[in-house]
Parts: C-alpha cells; structure tokens; sequence
C-alpha cells in the first residue's frame, strides 16, 4: 500500500511538471488562420523556433522566425498597450522600469494561469543585471493594459504570441531570445539621444543589436568586464575575428550618419515619461474609456476595444516631453545650447452626450529657453539614474541611498531648469509630518498600489527560482 501511494504521488508529481500547457483552454488556442497563412507565404512553419525583439519608444513588439536556411526572418510587429517607467535600463525593485537587454525564455516561465490573462517572465535579472545589483522579480509580457515594470499586449496580442512560442516550444526549442531596446537603432535616434546619460549603455546593446542585424541569427551573449559581450570565442571575452569585419563597417557606416545628422542640426534631447507610454493605435481606445475627459479626440467612433485595466491614464493622456540637452561651450567660450520642441498636448476636442466630438484645439508648442553654460546646473550634466537613485548604472559605482524626494521613482528626473511632469499627490509629505533633514534617508519600500499578478505558475520559473511561486505577487 505504502509503495503503491508513493507512486501515486511521483506520478503526480511528474504530471505536474510536465503539463505547462493544460491548465486552461486559453494556452492552448491555436494560432490564428490569417497568422498560420502570413507564415506559409514566408516559407515558415508554425514548429520553427522563434526570436522576440521589443522596443520602447516604438512600443513594439516583433517576432521573427527561423527559415530553412537557419537566418531569422521578421514575421509580425504586435502594438504593445502599456510598459511602465522611462527609457532605460531596470536597476531596483519598485522603480516601474521595464527591462532592457538580452534575456532567455524557456518553457519553464511561460504561465498559463496569469491573472493577466497569459504570460512569460523576462528572466530578469540576468547576469547582466545582477553584476550591477539590478533588483526586481517577475518582470513579465502579458495581456490586458497594466504595467509595473511589465510590457502589456493586450488579451489578444499575448494569445498569439503565447501561441507562437507554445508551438515553437513543442519543436523542440529550448529557448528563445528576448531582446529589449529602448527604441530602434536607428542613426536618427542614435543622434537625438547621443547626449542621454543611457547612452553608454544602449550603444554596448546595439553591438548585440548589430550582430543580429548582420548574421539574423541569434546572438550568443556573455558578460565580460560588466559589460554584454556578444559572439565571443570559446569561453574567453574575444569576439570572434570571422565577424569582426562587418561589425566595424556597420557602426562606421552608423557613426557617420550620426555625425552627418548632428552636421545638420539635429539636437540632442532625452524623453521624459511621466509614467510610460503605449503604441498610438491603443491611444484613443484607452483614453476614451475613461469618459473622453483625456484632452484628445475619439477619432474612433466604433466600439472601443476592451483592453481591461489600464494603468495610471492620466500619465499616458501626458504623453512624453522632450528635453533639450545643452552642447558645451565652444572654443570662443559661447555656450551653444541646442533646443528642442517639448510638444505639450492641449485638449483636441472632448465627446459630448450625443458621442460627437467637439472642434479641436490646436497642439500648442513650447519651446524651452536658452540657458548661458555658466547657468547650467552641475546635476544636469549628471546621469539620470544617478540624480534620480544616487548611482551610475552600468559605471560600477555603487549606488547611494535614494532620499525622500526619489522615492517614489516612476517619474523621470530633470535638471531645476528643466520642466517636469507634476508629482503624483501620493507623493507629498502628509499633513502633519515634517520632511526630514539633509541625513540620508533609508530606503523605504514603494508605497504604491502594487500591480498583481494572480495565479503564478506551479513550476520552476527560472534556474535563479525553484518551487511554486506565490499564490499572487508583486515585486518587480
């Protein structure tokens, strides 16, 4: 009897372990006709691995697949609904960043049972980010339009690509690449951002970024000397020398159009979100379903889709401002400062009872001040996460203790002189308490509504976790 219960058990047990996809209908809906047509018209099958490509600024998500001659190719581009926090890498836990870098998804992180409907783990922190003491759990892709530290694709846009891997998975994939960017490595965005205190980061992406560009093949990812490494040879931190050629003609070929845009003007500003930002095409949908009260017209007049929760509107309704970064003096000692537009959006037009919209005011367009070099504010020249955190991601320096005015760390920090998103009223001292003196304050946990993730799933999430997860979560 004994023997016959502990068998039982280990079958269970196994079955358990085994039977990833089974716990709800919705992780077993195949992929879509029209889907399963544009793969066949591309040469691709449904059990081809796949690789995933996301990028920020764009809110986008691609998924490419791998052909017969082993290359990736691009399959489809899925608007992503909602990603948290600013442009940039995630350094702690409860800063509302989404991840950027190289990650691997194997079946183990994918969930069927997420209370968002379905979803995958990033994997964060990888050895990348732990070597920076990068902080933070269950950074996922899911559905609905909720973010903390998340990318959301909506119900619908989650079904297909859960589907996507699931089949890829069953073909014997082990893995697949997730790639994260803060925006395409364009030489246009590489020029406007070539002054953002990121950028010695997301250039170290953009050789992972190349190398895919060059082979499409999925690059091979090592960290050496904290910093990604990638195509590196045998076990050592050398690239290989077979790909070293076309890896320099491609970044001369990008540094001298870079320097060909700034020849011409082009100014160097960074993007500071209020909370975030989602694909265009969700816009009106979201907004709209908070009464049309969101300063933008309902140009759709159809039946809005249901995205779910929408998290934080007002920070979305904002949308990003532009930031111009001063250029040092020149020789003669003028300050040439260049500017940018911060294009701030004035309500265009808002649905009356009868659903028609009223006439739309026009974008009013500020433009900020020129400031002498003289005037410029030593924090300024300062890395953003080190004014936002007290540390220098990806520097090496360790990072200081946040002061009360970081806390809540989801809006994206600025020079005095540059203009801010207004403070959420969460954020304010409350009545009664007085804010403490110049000694350092110790970090405090974020007091935010925390975002849940219901229904983790029962197997191992990733070789850093073994065992159930909780039953709901929150960290990020």
């Amino acid at each position: 009897m004994k023997r016959l219960l502990i068998g039982a058990a280990l079958s269970l047990a196994l079955a358990a372990c085994n039977d990833q996809y089974a716990s709800t209908g919705r992780s077993l809906a195949p992929i879509p006709p029209q889907t399963q047509a544009l793969m066949a018209s591309k040469g691709m099958s449904k059990s081809d691995p796949i690789l995933v490509r996301v990028f920020k600024k764009e809110s986008e998500l691609e998924v490419w697949k791998r052909t017969v001659d082993g290359e990736y190719a691009h399959l489809k581009t899925y608007p992503i609904c909602r990603w948290s926090g600013q442009l940039g890498p995630k350094r702690r836990e409860g800063d509302r960043q989404a991840p950027e870098g190289f990650y691997t998804i194997t079946p183990g992180q994918m969930n069927p049972n997420s209370s968002y409907y379905l979803s995958f783990d990033t994997g964060f922190p990888n050895a990348y980010d732990r070597a920076h003491g990068g902080t933070g759990s269950y950074l996922m892709v899911h559905g609905s339009c909720s973010s903390r530290g998340c990318y959301a694709m909506t119900d619908e846009g989650i079904a297909e690509v859960y589907a996507l891997a699931r089949e890829a998975f069953a073909g014997g994939q082990r893995g697949f690449q997730f790639q994260a960017y803060p925006f395409k490595m364009t030489a246009e965005n590489l020029a406007k951002f070539r002054k953002d205190p990121n950028i010695a980061f997301w250039r170290n992406l953009k050789e992972g970024n190349d190398v895919f560009e060059i082979t499409k093949r999925e690059a091979k990812v090592a960290v050496c000397g904290g910093r990604y490494a990638f195509n590196t040879v045998g076990n050592g931190c050398s690239p290989d020398p077979t790909l070293a050629p076309a890896l320099a003609q491609k970044e001369e070929q990008d540094r001298q159009a870079v320097a060909d845009l700034v020849a011409k003007g082009t100014p160097a500003t960074r993007l500071v979100y209020s909370d975030g930002g989602q694909h265009e095409s969700f816009r009106q949908t979201s907004l709209a379903a908070f009464g049309g009260d969101s300063g933008f017209a309902i140009l759709d007049t159809r039946k809005p889709r249901n995205l779910g929760d929408v998290s934080r509107p007002e920070a979305l309704a904002q949308g990003p401002q532009e930031i111009p970064i001063g250029e040092p003096a020149t020789a003669s000692g003028r300050a040439t400062t260049v500017l940018a537009s911060a294009t701030t959006r004035k309500p265009a037009g808002r649905a009356t009872a009868e659903g028609q919209a009223t006439q739309a005011s026009p974008i009013v367009v500020a433009r900020a001040e020129a400031q002498p070099a003289a005037q410029a504010s030593s924090s300024e020249e300062r890395p953003f996460y080190e004014r936002m955190l007290g540390g220098v991601f990806g520097s090496g320096e360790p990072a200081k203790k946040p002061d009360a005015a970081s806390a809540e760390g989801s809006a994206g920090a600025g020079s005095a002189a540059s203009p801010l998103p207004p403070r959420r009223t969460s954020a304010a001292v409350p009545a009664g308490r007085t804010q403490p003196a110049a000694a350092p304050a110790k970090p405090q946990a974020s007091t935010a509504k925390p975002e849940r993730h219901v229904g983790a799933p029962s197997f191992v999430r990733s070789a850093a976790y073994v065992g159930p997860a909780p039953a709901g979560f929150a960290r990020n």
